[in-house]
């Protein structure tokens, strides 16, 4: 078995201890939610063919038409794409190798209207030559977007993306919601969770998107680690797809816990949890739960950071194709100087 069947294994068994009866939230929506999350998170990597509708649905002991509503929604979220004879698989993100492609023939078009205009000033190509030779490279600042849901998580994933760029270079960060208000301008690329690709690309629909993993942070496997065996732990969730795989996902980094509740944030139960728990494990958006602790009562957030693997091999190539390529601004500039340049021939002739 190959590296990449192993961990197409391990995640479908992941999703399959996620699934619980117990919960109250719909087996449609946990089974949704562990899909969208084992690709946010890079468990199910671009790519990867998934089971069939039957297999799956076999392994999890629910009915088909359960998996088949769950491949629909991700279809329809861009999350998945069906192959006619070859089944359903994780969609591919933009390929560095195309963005590089487009910039590769922006660059020649742009070096053919460059020895057009020396022609024009009566230089030959010679002393163009030289005069490029001498010239000084002048990488392009880009203005970039963050996009995600929650204010305070989408500033820290900001903040990652910041270290890995040039000191000149902007990284802005709005949620979905503050986009929907009023669109930040100038924007060259969004960066964003990969289960929220398909929002970003409807309200950036002219701006390349890349569609991020995201793990748990390195403080949250600590503070997972630390908590005592014996401690009965509350697991809540924002989001009621989210739910299950939350809880599998703190098992996987904390295998000795054993006694947990989990609910959602809102849920009529959510007041006798949090009175019988030791430890709250909340998910991001869900903070105003810690004010609602007593003394002695322990709470960790359940945060997520961008992904170091996915940062190096999807954002960083992004970037350096966007880099290559005009802005909008640099456009229009350049479409306004050929139209210039067209005028004065149609003029002279």
């Amino acid at each position: 078995m190959s590296s990449l069947d192993t961990q197409l294994e391990q995640a479908a068994n992941r999703i399959a201890a996620a699934i619980d009866r117990g919960l109250s939230v719909p087996i449609s929506v946990q089974l949704r939610g562990a899909l969208e999350y084992g690709i946010a998170s890079g468990d199910l990597p671009a790519g990867s063919q998934l089971p069939s509708v039957r297999a799956l649905a076999a392994r999890l002991g629910v009915s088909p038409v359960t998996v088949s509503g769950a491949y629909a929604a991700l279809r329809s979220s861009g999350l998945m794409e069906g192959r006619v004879g070859a089944g359903s698989f994780v969609t591919r993100g933009a390929s560095p190798a195309s963005g590089a492609g487009d910039a590769h023939r922006i660059l020649q078009s742009r070096i053919e209207d460059l020895v057009e205009l020396a022609e024009g000033l009566g230089l030959d190509r010679q002393e163009l030559v030289l005069r490029v030779a001498n010239a000084r490279a002048r990488p392009r600042a880009l203005r970039i977007l963050m996009l995600g849901i929650f204010p305070e998580a989408t500033e820290s994933y900001a903040a990652v993306l910041r270290t890995h760029l040039r000191e000149r270079d902007e990284v802005l960060a709005a949620t979905l919601r503050d986009a929907e208000d009023a669109r930040p301008t100038g924007v060259d690329l969004v960066v964003t969770p990969l289960n929220v690709r398909a929002e970003a690309q409807r309200l950036f629909p002219n701006v390349p998107v890349v569609g991020m993993t995201f793990i748990p942070t390195e403080t949250t496997r600590i503070e997972l680690a630390r908590i005592a065996p014996e401690a009965r732990v509350a697991v809540v969730s924002y989001f009621a797809e989210f739910l299950a795989l939350m809880r599998a996902g703190i098992l996987r980094f904390a295998p000795h816990v054993s006694a947990t509740d989990a609910c959602l944030w809102n849920a009529p139960e959510i007041d006798e949890v949090l009175d019988r728990c030791e430890v709250l494990i909340f998910a991001t958006g869900a903070e105003s739960l810690r004010e609602r602790l007593r003394p002695g009562q322990r709470a960790i957030e359940y945060r997520h950071t961008p992904d170091p693997h996915a940062i190096r091999t999807e954002l960083l190539p992004a970037i350096q194709a966007r880099r290559e390529t005009p802005s909008i601004e640099e456009s229009s500039v350049e479409d306004r100087r050929q139209q210039l340049v067209r005028d004065r021939s149609l003029s002279e002739a």
